[in-house]
C-alpha cells in the first residue's frame, strides 16, 4: 500500500507539471515573475504572488537585483540552512526557463510556529528572482508536490516602468518630497531614495522603504514592543540608540514613531533611522528611513512630508 501511493503522488506530480507546461503564467500586477497557479490559487491581497481558497497555503514572488544571486545562493548550503532553523528535506537543481536554479524544501520553527516551505531561486542578467511557497507542516504530499510543480512553472518577462510598478502598490504616494523611486518590492513595497545611485551601500544617499503589511497589527498596549522588535531586526544597522518612541493618533488612525541614531552596519558611520509604523484595522504600513547624521536637518522633514503622504488605497 506505501508504494502504491508513493506511485499516486508521483503520478499526480507528473499529471500536474504536464498541465502546468500547457498553462499560460500569471503575473501579478507589477510584478516581472509569473507563474502557472495551482487551481485553487487565486491572486493574494496586497503582495505578489497567490493563496490558496482551500487549505492554507500561499506562494509570493520576489523580485531582487541580478547581483544580489551570489549572497542569496549561498544561504541555500545544507549549513547555512541549519543556521537558520530551516529543516531540509528534499534539495534540487532545475532548469528554469532559461535559468538554472535552486530548489529546497524542508520545515522551520519561527517564534514557537512551525511552518513548512519551498523556496526557489534563480537569476538572468537583469534580475534573481525568488519563490516562496509556504504551506502546513500536515499538509498532503499530493498538495506539496502541486505547489512545488507551479513553482517550477515560473517565467520572467521585461523590465516594468517604475510609473506601473507604483500603479500596483496597495497604497498612494501622495508627496514624493523629492526622492527617486528605484524599485517595488514584492508587490507591497517600495524603495526610495535621493541620489543618482540605485545599489545605495555606507548609507552614502538617504533610502527610505515603505512596505503594507496586511497581517492584523497587535493590540495597542503591545504596539511598542512590536515597533523596538522590528527596528532592532534591522541588519543593516547596529549600535542602534533610541532618541524617542512615541505612539500618537493622526488621521484616524493610530500610529506609532521611533527615531534613533546608530551606525551602517558595514561602514560604521553614523546614522540616523526613522521608523514609522500606521496602523489600520487589517493591517498596517511601516516605513523606514535612514540617513547620514551630517544632513539629518536636511533630510528628516522630507522624510516626514512622504510618510504623512501615504494612503491606503
Amino acid at each position: 500500500m506505501r508504494d502504491l501511493s508513493r506511485f499516486a503522488t508521483l503520478a499526480a506530480a507528473l499529471l500536474i507539471a504536464g498541465m502546468a507546461a500547457a498553462a499560460e503564467p500569471v503575473f501579478p500586477p507589477g510584478s516581472r515573475i509569473g507563474i502557472v497557479p495551482p487551481p485553487d490559487m487565486v491572486p493574494a491581497r496586497g503582495l505578489a504572488g497567490f493563496q490558496s481558497r482551500t487549505n492554507g497555503a500561499a506562494i509570493v514572488l520576489i523580485e531582487m537585483p541580478a547581483e544580489a544571486y551570489p549572497s542569496v545562493a549561498a544561504g541555500f548550503t545544507d549549513e547555512a540552512l541549519k543556521q537558520q532553523g530551516f529543516v531540509l528535506t528534499s534539495r534540487e537543481s532545475p532548469k528554469v526557463g532559461a535559468a538554472d536554479a535552486i530548489l529546497v524544501s524542508g520545515e522551520q520553527s519561527e517564534n514557537g510556529r512551525t511552518t513548512a516551505k519551498s523556496i526557489l531561486v534563480a537569476a538572468d542578467p537583469t534580475m534573481t528572482a525568488l519563490v516562496v511557497a509556504q504551506y502546513l507542516p500536515s499538509t498532503p504530499e499530493s498538495v506539496r508536490a502541486e505547489l512545488v510543480a507551479a513553482m517550477k512553472t515560473m517565467q520572467l518577462r521585461p523590465p516594468l516602468p517604475i510609473e506601473r510598478q507604483i500603479e500596483a502598490l496597495p497604497f498612494r504616494l501622495g508627496d514624493l518630497a523629492g526622492f527617486r523611486p528605484v524599485r517595488v518590492l514584492a508587490g507591497n513595497s517600495i524603495l526610495l531614495t535621493d541620489g543618482p545611485k540605485d545599489q545605495i551601500r555606507e548609507a552614502e544617499q538617504p533610502v527610505l522603504i515603505v512596505a503594507q503589511s496586511f497581517t492584523p497589527g497587535p493590540p495597542p498596549e503591545q504596539r511598542e514592543a512590536l515597533a523596538r522588535a522590528a527596528l532592532v531586526a534591522n541588519t543593516l544597522l547596529k549600535e542602534t540608540v533610541l532618541e524617542r518612541s512615541q505612539g500618537f493618533r493622526q488621521g484616524g488612525a493610530d500610529w506609532h514613531e521611533i527615531v534613533a541614531t546608530a551606525k551602517d552596519g558595514i561602514s560604521d558611520r553614523s546614522v540616523v533611522v526613522m521608523q514609522t509604523i500606521r496602523f489600520e484595522p487589517d493591517g498596517y504600513t511601516r516605513t523606514v528611513g535612514i540617513v547620514r547624521a551630517e544632513v539629518r536637518e536636511a533630510v528628516m522633514p522630507r522624510f516626514r512630508r512622504i510618510v504623512d503622504s501615504i494612503a491606503p488605497k
